[in-house]
This record gives C-alpha cells, structure tokens and sequence, in this order.
C-alpha cells in the first residue's frame, strides 16, 4: 500500500496545516517508508511512536537556528506520524507503544498487509483518487508548478489565499 499513505498523507496535511513551505515530498517519504519493513516480516522501530517522536525532537533541537532547514526537515516526522495515524498500528499496543510493553515487536505482519485484499485495493484507489485531487488542487498541470514541486517539495504560495 503505497498510494494510500503517499496520497492521503498530503491531504491531510494541506488540510492542517496550509503551509505551503512545507516540504510534501519529505511528507510522502515519511508517510511511505515504514511499509519498507516488510523486509523484516513485520513492524519494527518506523511503526513506533517513539520513534516518530524521536526523530521530530532531533529535528527540533538541531535546527534552533536555521528556520528555513527545519520548515523543510520537519516534514519527514510528520509523514511518519501520518503513517502511523493512516496505518491503525495504533491498535497494536506492543508496536505503538513500544518499548513500554517489552522489548519484542511479536511476529505479527505489517498492519498495512493485514487487511483483506479488497480492503486494501479500496484504500489505494482512495490513494489514488487524493493524488488526483492534489494535481488539481494544487495546480500541477502547469508545467511550472510542477516543477517547483518536484524540485523543492513545495506549493504554489497562491493557495493560501
């Protein structure tokens, strides 16, 4: 399931946030990369909250005086918080929340591959169909913007408005 978190990821987060600045690419590649567990057989340390919380204190802290670097880096945490919130591992306590259960992620498959399979080709076309909407949305048939997305990860500032 790819489209499911790279699409609805930027939606939801558009939809928050209105930032423009923000760098949707770096949304997407947190929102997607968990599912790279599956070379483990299972969740592990992408699934966590700790980690997620972690990774935004460390953005955080290491960017106190670069504002522009932390505008752009902080989008990488979020998309993991997306993954997680997008993904209902929040339903599995050992991996949400560990290590506050043991230090054991269990042997339990990715949440995103433990649905049925007509539940999970849903969710991609749901995925898709956000992708579609942010083409639109944000203009991306306009060769120009799309390459300012493309080349920074950033929308048009004229959304806002």
């Amino acid at each position: 399931m790819f489209l499911w978190f790279a699409g609805l990821s930027v939606v939801i987060v558009w939809q928050v946030f209105r930032s423009p600045a923000l760098d949707y690419r770096l949304v997407m590649l947190g929102a997607v990369l968990p599912v790279g567990e599956i070379i483990f057989g299972g969740p592990r340390l992408l699934h966590t909250l700790l980690f997620a919380v972690l990774l935004l204190a460390v953005v955080m802290l290491a960017t106190r005086q670069q504002r522009l670097l932390r505008r752009r880096l902080i989008s990488f945490p979020i998309g993991l918080f997306m993954h997680l919130v997008l993904d209902g591992v929040w339903a599995v306590a050992d991996v949400f929340w560990w290590p506050a259960f043991g230090f054991d992620f269990g042997t339990g498959t990715l949440p995103e591959l433990d649905r049925p399979a007509g539940l999970v080709i849903l969710f991609e076309l749901v995925g898709a169909g956000a992708l579609v909407w942010c083409w639109r949305a944000f203009g991306f048939s306009d060769r120009a913007r799309f390459d300012v997305f493309v080349r920074t990860g950033q929308l048009p500032r004229d959304l806002v408005a």
